[in-house]
């Protein structure tokens, strides 16, 4: 079977799909077969076999595992299909193979994860002396079985220990990773191995500490008492100076080292990172040490930094085989931000305030001393700057902070925001004094740029919190911003454009007159300028301006705006910005803000034209069809409620270009373009005039018509069916008197649309506007003009609500009943009992339904008349509804244990099962909640009472950095802000889970006077008639509770 199993694993690497897929699938046919898994670890311990192949077999026997090995995983198939004492020979296999010292390293990780898995489901029952093998080997193997124990020890730590057994093993295991970290006969990555290992176990102890605070904290303290004399001496170790290119090359001894003491540094400072999160009180009193020992290194390690990356350009973003990052850009980006964190410090806060006060009227300070390093990470390095002058997507994606990579240049930005936030006149001063000493002299553009992208961040910050800015300081920025935009350098040149807008946002008042001046010169610039770098920042400039500006100045500059940024794209080629996704949303971004100044523009300039035209071009981008959406609504909105003149004024100009993209684009496939247009023109008929302009409805149906019986995308079939409603509610006269080709009117065509909609050839999602758009022909058209097709429109409804699954859908077609209902309650709860659905009977599907799924309901009048439809069911007061069971309230198993997607499968949630007239007072008792507004303030409550008590000494926002694998940064707002990555995945904070586990219907609702105040009413009407205490009695002490609380 090895030789079989070789030729396929060959083949499953083959660059032609149908032979590489054709061998996968022979692969899983040979599952069942016996010694399957032991063939696959036997390929992958033979030293004959090419690497790449031993490789692969232990990763298709890591998805065996997966799938044959326990029930216990989620991706289980059903069948065990190895047997026990197989079992055992593969785990001791797989043992051997990781920790050996003579096998290759990607060998040996992958032997390591495939063990972590199965000691995921394996230990300790069945493999009780796998933690004890793997410490003896740590405590008493050769070098390079050190590296393949602690991998292991890493991944079992982090896949498989939970609180018991973590607990059980816990000093053994930090004692043995403690020994090799300070072992200085280690070599220094094995050391920075056993440092991470060390890292791991705070992942156990955040999630096991909320029930086991005490015990916890005890082996914190116990640990940490042994760990940080090392970690400080670490932090203290100069590092020797960089390997030459030739060195890193050949990969030699003096490498090896330097790449693995770098790895142990940011190892330490991972972990120190660690501990101020989970334990600052522990961190705190030795916070002042940390913050100068790691200031002192990063002034240290300045001179090789810029040597390497912003002089030359050497090789950064490094992470070994291991997952561990190695090069130096690395440690300076965790050490700049563990120096930032330091600063909540409360003892870092006092000894500096006290270095100030003693050092006033020096002429210098510590701050500017800080000034001095942050400008000098923040240059620009070779790198950045080749990248910039060939992808100028790449500068703007960096300029708007919308990328995902951190670099010490931005970390330098959130470090100055965070130091100003805390002392925000001695931050700028020191800045501003660094940044005179830099422009005195004539070289280095690359720091003096640097000193004004840190201003720029600054005045961006104090922007968003709204801090004084002085009017001294402004006069200073917009001298500095003036010589740098007369500088050859292009990228000094576009960073004052930046700072001169940025100062215009931060404080307007103190630029003054001079915004227009540096306005006009952002406008020169992108008519004139020879850099693109230039022109693109001063296109965002704009925005700055726009928005800040006195309104008669902008207005007077509307129209250059507009015909700048037209020159700007009439000059570019569509296929290259096709691929510049930050440039098109940019350049959408301030032609927004131009057009909005004024919105008349549209109706005679090039402002709505020009947006045209590149939404056309890029349609396929989600970002920009928003913008380009959310920016034709406002205009529509308001040139609507400017009047019919003006309304009939934008039909006429945009009804052409939209119904140009219905005639070209294909309606059976997906089409961007004609989706978009689509939805633009829903927009338009949803800020109708009433009436429609004359032949709005001739105009657009014949289009939508075609849509609505032929296309099969979900979004441009809601998109259509939402105009059609629109239509209706604002002109259903011209609705129904206008006349296709063939003679049919518009309630016919509509009646047809609606049962293509409603029928099983259209899915939930695609159909999710159709009750909107039925309950308008009910409504506008009436029963009598309806007849007999009133019933067969309803039983449809109904018939399709007892299928749907989608919420938006399932509220769409419960509306058309609810909104019937608020005038006829009484012969809808007769239409549905007497109609029947499929083996049941309507009134049944139709209230389970609409019980069920009103927690879901979105949208202030939908929520609203769905209140006051079950109110007016209710007080029917009818048997029937009595009868009807449905969904209470969920059953809660408290089991304590964390469920898996497979428990959940095969254990589903259970309800208790209630009548449906108590059901009803369920749900308009939490509707009153919300209502009022209670709910927010009790969520906010438990997310305020749940929160930390541990931050005692460090003033802390959990702004955590991790660097794992690569530079991350979350979209930076502000720097207060700066995302926690771990590993490169966002991982949120406590608040920001609690806002997340909110994410329901109630959750973002606003208060609600109108429907708070019916809902009070009702219950008091409700509590005066008799049987109202059995219904009051049947609800939860919870719901009673809620219930009494409003009187």
């Amino acid at each position: 079977m090895e030789d079989q199993l070789i030729h396929l694993l060959a083949n499953t690497q083959l660059p032609a799909e149908g032979p590489r897929k054709h061998a996968e699938q022979q692969l899983r046919s040979l599952y069942a077969a016996p010694g399957f898994a032991l063939a696959l670890t036997s390929i992958g311990s033979h030293d004959s076999v090419p690497v790449n192949i031993r490789q692969s077999a232990l990763l298709s026997l890591k998805i065996f595992v997966l799938e044959a090995w326990s029930p216990q995983f989620d991706e289980f198939k059903g069948q065990v299909l190895v047997p026990d004492d197989e079992k055992l020979r593969i785990r001791q296999m797989l043992l051997t193979l990781a920790v050996s010292g003579t096998q290759d390293r990607k060998v040996k990780g992958a032997a390591s994860y495939v063990v972590s898995k199965i000691a995921n489901a394996d230990f300790p029952e069945d493999w009780p002396d796998l933690l004890g093998t793997i410490l003896q080997v740590i405590q008493t193997g050769a070098e390079d079985q050190l590296h393949g124990a602690l991998k292991v020890l890493g991944d079992l730590v982090d896949e498989c220990l939970n609180d018991v057994q973590f607990f059980r093993y816990a000093r053994d295991l930090v004692k043995t990773v403690y020994d090799v970290a300070v072992n200085n006969n280690r070599k220094p990555i094995h050391r920075a191995l056993a440092v991470n290992v060390f890292r791991v176990c705070f992942d156990i102890l955040e999630m096991i500490m909320a029930d086991n605070k005490d015990t916890v904290k005890v082996f914190a303290d116990e640990a940490l008492s042994a760990w940080m004399p090392f970690f400080m001496e670490v932090i203290k170790t100069q590092l020797p100076p960089p390997p030459s290119e030739e060195e890193e090359n050949s990969r030699s001894e003096t490498a090896q080292t330097y790449r693995g003491l770098v790895a142990l540094k940011l190892q330490v400072i991972k972990v120190l990172m660690r501990i101020r999160t989970l334990f600052p009180s522990i961190l705190a009193p030795q916070s002042p040490v940390l913050f100068s020992s790691i200031w002192e290194e990063l002034s240290s390690l300045q001179a090789a930094y810029n040597r390497l990356f912003i002089e030359a350009q050497g090789q950064g973003r490094l992470v070994d085989n291991d997952g561990l990052p190695f090069s130096l850009d690395f440690l300076v980006l965790e050490e700049l931000d563990f120096m930032q964190s330091c600063l909540r410090a409360a003892p870092v806060r006092k000894e500096l305030e006290n270095q100030l006060q003693q050092s006033q009227g020096t002429g210098s300070n510590w701050i500017v001393e800080v000034m001095k390093l942050v400008v000098g990470y923040s240059q620009i390095t070779t790198e950045e700057e080749g990248l910039w002058n060939i992808d100028i997507n790449v500068f703007l994606s960096e300029e708007t902070s919308v990328t995902a990579n951190f670099t010490p240049r931005t970390a330098c930005g959130d470090l100055v925001i965070k130091l100003g936030e805390w002392l925000s006149v001695p931050t700028i001063e020191a800045l501003l004094t660094y940044t005179r000493q830099l422009y005195s002299t004539p070289d280095n553009w690359k720091a003096k740029e640097a000193a004004l992208y840190i201003l720029s961040q600054l005045l961006g910050d104090y922007e968003h919190i709204q801090q004084h800015f002085t009017n001294e300081a402004a006069a200073a920025c917009l001298e500095f911003a003036q010589y740098a935009i007369q500088q050859d350098d292009e990228f000094l040149r576009a960073r004052g454009h930046i700072l001169a807008g940025s100062l215009t946002m931060a404080c307007p008042a103190a630029v003054g007159q001079v915004s227009s001046t540096f306005m006009q010169t952002s406008l020169q610039a992108i008519n004139e300028d020879s850099s693109e770098v230039v022109q693109v920042s001063c296109i965002r400039t704009l925005q700055f301006y726009l928005q800040a500006v006195r309104s008669e100045i902008t207005l007077s500059l509307q129209a250059a705006v507009i015909q700048a940024l037209s020159n700007y794209i009439g000059a570019q080629d569509f296929a290259d910005l096709a691929e510049s996704e930050d440039l098109l949303v940019t350049m959408v971004e301030t032609l927004r803000d131009a057009i909005l100044l004024d919105k008349q523009v549209c109706l005679t300039g090039s402002g709505l034209d020009l947006l045209f035209t590149i939404a056309s071009q890029s349609a396929n981008n989600f970002n920009i069809s928003c913008l380009v959406d959310e920016t034709f609504e406002e205009v529509a909105e308001d040139l609507s409620k400017a009047g019919p003149d003006a309304y009939t004024q934008l039909c006429a100009k945009v009804l052409p270009s939209l119904m140009g993209v219905f005639d070209m684009g294909t309606l059976t496939e997906e089409n961007a373009l004609t989706n978009l247009a689509a939805t633009l023109l829903s927009k338009l008929s949803k800020h109708g005039q009433e009436p429609l302009p004359n032949g709005f409805v001739a105009t657009v149906m014949p289009k939508l018509n075609r849509i609505l019986m032929e296309a099969t995308d979900d979004e441009l079939l809601k998109a259509a069916t939402s105009c059609v409603r629109n239509i209706l509610v604002h002109d259903y006269k011209q609705f129904f008197e206008w006349r296709n080709e063939q003679g049919k009117g518009g309630l016919e065509i509509a009646l047809v649309i609606i049962d293509r909609l409603l029928g099983p050839s259209v899915d939930d999602n695609s159909a999710a506007e159709v009750g909107g758009l039925a309950a308008e022909v009910v409504e506008k058209a009436g029963a009598e003009r309806l007849g007999p097709y009133l019933e067969q429109l309803l039983r449809a409804v109904a018939f399709r609500l007892g299928t749907a699954t989608q919420a938006q859908f399932i509220q769409s077609l419960i509306l058309v009943f609810a909104r019937l209902s608020l005038v006829s309650a009484r012969e809808v709860l007769d239409f549905l009992a007497g109609v029947q659905v499929g083996d049941q009977n309507g009134l049944q599907v139709v209230m389970s339904k609409w019980l069920e799924n009103s927690v879901n309901f979105v949208g202030y009048d939908e929520i609203r008349q769905n209140v006051i439809a079950l109110s007016k069911l209710y007080d029917l007061d009818d048997p029937r509804l009595s009868q009807i069971q449905v969904k209470g309230d969920l059953v809660i198993n408290d089991s304590g244990r964390i469920v898996t997607r497979s428990q959940a499968r095969r254990n589903p949630d259970h309800f208790t099962i209630v009548p449906a007239n108590i059901k009803i007072i369920k749900v308009l008792v939490e509707e009153l909640l919300h209502a009022s507004g209670s709910r927010r303030d009790f969520n906010t409550a438990d997310a305020v009472s749940e929160g930390s008590d541990e931050n005692e000494e460090w003033e802390d926002d959990d702004d955590v950095l991790d660097l794992g694998l690569g530079t991350t940064k979350q979209g930076k707002f502000q720097a207060s802000s700066v995302a926690h990555w771990r590993n490169g995945i966002l991982s949120p904070s406590h608040a920001e889970l609690m806002a997340f586990a909110e994410e329901t219907p109630f959750a973002n609702r606003q208060p609600d006077d109108e429907t708070q105040a019916y809902l009070m009413q009702f219950f008091r009407n409700a509590a005066a008639k008799p049987g109202f205490g059995d219904i009051f009695n049947a609800l939860s002490p919870a719901e009673q509770e809620k219930l009494q609380s409003f009187g």
